[in-house]
């Protein structure tokens, strides 16, 4: 299985970014799909996901209202639309795969990097 992160990059504060996730190697129909994000000096933290199966989607508080995610089955792509950034968005963004009755990810894929300036 392989999960390929990309689409990080430099933003101003207030910018938007897209991210993407290739994901191969299996059938995710009894997955979710999420993004955690690292910062510096800080524990990875959940962001989103979504159920790639039926679409149903939960976000951290931190970032309702700003950040969507959503899957192109047919392309086996997940993607995170980062809009109104903050500079406390900053960090490594990872993909992940959790079957859905499991409480973990099974699959990692590397991460990318977002930097929001101020």
């Amino acid at each position: 299985v392989q999960l390929q992160a990309f689409g990080g990059g430099l933003v101003q504060a207030g910018g938007s970014l897209r991210l993407s996730c290739a994901a191969s190697g299996r059938t995710f129909s009894s997955y979710r799909m999420s993004w955690f994000r690292q910062a510096p000096g800080k524990e990875r933290e959940f962001v989103a996901d979504i159920r790639w199966s039926e679409g149903s989607t939960s976000y951290a508080d931190s970032v309702k209202g700003r950040f969507t995610i959503s899957a192109d089955r047919a392309k086996n792509t997940v993607f995170l639309q980062m809009n109104s950034l903050k500079p406390e968005d900053t960090a490594v963004y990872y993909c992940a795969a959790k079957w859905v009755f499991r409480k973990e990810p099974d699959y990692w894929g590397q991460g990318t990097l977002v930097t929001v300036s101020s």
